[in-house]
């Protein structure tokens, strides 16, 4: 429960939020949550969408930090561009939280899910399908951090069925800014250069595998294992009728509800629990708090039934599926 958000010259809170766009579903569902901690709080929220533009982001934040933002979270579009964003913040005392994509600095708060698992359990459930076989790797952006997380974490799983020869990766690609349309025109590409000769694909997110699934369907090939994360509705509906095999849910509800609490804590200058230092892979110690995400297939579609996270017609159009009976 937290206490009063009011600072010690006794203005209320107020809280600026920079999303990189609003391209993926989830993030209406995270802004959600955001809200509604900071409403409990009594706190302001103030936000602005950088529209996939790494220097429009800058200048928003900018105007948050005007706007009298006493902490920012930041959703970075480009994680190698935000720093001057950073900069400023730091110069007039604002704590910053990086939100659910890895800022590489330490005065930045990071908050996510383990991505690394999410990377795991994305290939464990791919490779429980199909054990053996031509694999394709469609990741996430260049300029997301996440992207190189997931993949070290899909590699993990799969190395030793690649090093027994039981695997061939075929075709690896990046997605520019994590859009559809991008991981379905790579997946074309890589289907026509292998000759349609593909039996499973990891993708990164769910916006990735609807790519995935839509040149896949184009080719007759739908129903081959794809992964995908987030729980996005369209997704978790292709898990329930058989043309993706899981979706890593994050709960965006409980990341942004504890986006919004730790916001005001540091605003106030208040240790935030359950908070830990982690070094990232560049070497940079920084205070967070990791998640744990749930792998969804069709053995457990129950869990987002129950979580209230999807209705169940949506889930189960159709579908033939015993949960959805």
């Amino acid at each position: 429960m937290l206490t009063s958000p009011v600072l010690a010259d006794g203005h209320a809170v107020t809280v600026g939020v920079s999303w990189s766009n609003f391209q993926e579903e989830r993030w209406k569902t995270d802004e959600a949550a955001i809200k509604a901690a900071l409403d409990a709080a009594g706190a302001t929220y103030i936000s602005a969408d950088a529209q996939s533009s790494s220097a429009k982001q800058l200048a928003d934040i900018e105007s948050l930090i005007a706007q009298g933002a006493d902490a920012l979270i930041i959703l970075a579009q480009d994680a190698s561009s935000i720093g001057p964003a950073v900069q400023a913040a730091a110069d007039e005392e604002i704590p910053v939280v990086a939100y659910d994509r890895l800022i590489e600095d330490n005065r930045a708060f990071y908050l996510t899910f383990d991505n690394v698992e999410v990377g795991r359990m994305q290939a464990r459930a791919v490779l429980e399908a199909m054990p053996k076989g031509n694999y394709v790797m469609i990741k996430g952006s260049p300029t997301d951090p996440n992207a190189d997380f997931l993949r070290g974490g899909q590699q993990e799983v799969l190395q030793a069925a690649i090093d027994a020869g039981d695997i061939t990766i075929v075709g690896e690609a990046y997605t520019d800014g994590w859009v559809p349309a991008n991981a379905q025109r790579n997946m074309e590409q890589i289907l026509t250069a292998a000759d349609n000769n593909v039996d499973a694909v990891v993708a990164s997110n769910d916006g990735t595998a609807g790519g995935v699934v839509a040149a896949l369907t184009a080719q007759g090939m739908e129903g081959i294992p794809v992964s995908g994360q987030d729980g996005d509705h369209a997704a978790l509906n292709r898990v329930a009728t058989g043309t993706q095999t899981v979706s890593v849910w994050k709960d965006a509800r409980a990341l942004g509800a504890a986006a919004g609490e730790i916001a005001v804590s540091l605003a106030k200058g208040e240790d935030v629990d359950g908070a830990a230092d982690w070094t990232s892979p560049g070497g940079t110690t920084m205070t967070s708090i990791f998640l744990e995400p749930v792998p969804v297939t069709a053995d457990n579609l129950n869990v987002v039934l129950d979580a209230g996270w999807i209705e169940k017609d949506a889930l189960c159009a159709g579908s033939s599926l015993a949960v959805c009976q």
